[in-house]
């Protein structure tokens, strides 16, 4: 179904909030792995945690594919409000999405669509989730759906995630445990779906070899989560159902990060410099299939 511009309850949730009809494909073969793409040139070390910088995010992006994976989760601190720089969203729509085309079937956005039956409660979830959301831009909605509308354009099909009316009752009921209670519900929504979207591709002539893409927040896709953690990541069960050909890459904006306890406790935090790689691309490789990209700092702020 294709996504169109209309309500939707937004769950996804700001990283430091968190710490508290298919269109028919071509008879061809099955396509080259992404990877084929891959390979960049110009690739710096920069330090520990594998740190590497590149001329642009693209490269980087290539690179961490490289290994013929069957799903690539992404995932993004979103913007927060009142941000004078592009998201990540905005960012991965125009540079880096179009790299899927031809070797991805499908895009999974973190957004969630109830059944209309439901919508007395949907507004009252999407009142309570307010404690969050207020935080961020108002154009986050805006451009997770503006990205649907390019994958299709691409020839990848968006869907959002769908969830009952017994799932908005769950987290209505939650009370105080509502944000845990939404959290939990995306990871178990999207784990269903892309392993549905998996199996279906293997079984697809012509669809064999492409790759199912899932975009949202990056508490979500983390492969070896904290424990605290573990029941909003849907990353260990999917890597487990493809045989380890899974990759998270969480993508940020230099600029979205305010130093304080949350961005702190992230591993890589304390490799990232922005003062001396700020002007490039970098990557750092946290383990196997996980990877961060933080898109260059804007010219006027690099250097500060």
């Amino acid at each position: 179904m294709t996504v169109r511009r209309r309500l939707v309850l937004v769950l996804v949730l700001a990283l430091s909030a968190a710490c508290k009809s298919r269109a028919p494909s071509p008879s061809l073969a099955p396509p080259e792995p992404v990877s084929s793409a891959a390979g960049s040139s110009g690739r710096t070390p920069c330090g520990g945690l594998g740190c590497m910088q590149y001329d642009s995010p693209l490269d980087a992006f290539r690179d961490a594919l490289a290994g013929d994976p069957r799903v690539v989760s992404i995932g993004e601190a979103h913007a927060p409000k009142g941000a004078t720089v592009a998201s990540s969203a905005k960012r991965f729509t125009e540079s880096l999405l179009p790299a899927l085309q031809g070797h991805a079937s499908d895009l999974l956005l973190e957004l969630m669509n109830p059944p209309t039956g439901c919508g007395a409660r949907v507004a009252e979830v999407k009142k309570k989730q307010e404690v969050v959301t207020s935080h961020q831009s108002k154009e986050d909605q805006n451009e997770y759906v503006a990205m649907g509308e390019a994958a299709r354009r691409m020839g990848i099909v968006p869907d959002l995630l769908r969830p009952s009316c017994a799932d908005i009752d769950g987290i209505e009921d939650a009370g105080d445990d509502a944000i845990d209670t939404s959290l939990e519900t995306i990871e178990r929504l999207t784990e269903k779906k892309v392993k549905e979207l998996v199996d279906r591709d293997a079984n697809t002539k012509g669809e064999e070899g492409k790759v199912v893409v899932t975009y949202g927040g990056a508490i979500h896709n983390d492969p070896a989560p904290a424990p605290d953690r573990r029941a909003w990541s849907f990353g260990p069960a999917i890597s487990s159902y493809v045989n380890g050909r899974y990759v998270a890459i969480d993508l940020y904006v230099p600029e979205f990060i305010d130093g304080s306890d949350a961005w702190k406790k992230l591993v890589w935090y304390a490799y990232y410099d922005p003062a001396k790689l700020g002007a490039k691309t970098t990557l750092f490789r946290l383990r196997e299939g996980s990877y961060v990209i933080l898109f260059p700092r804007a010219r006027s702020v690099v250097g500060e």
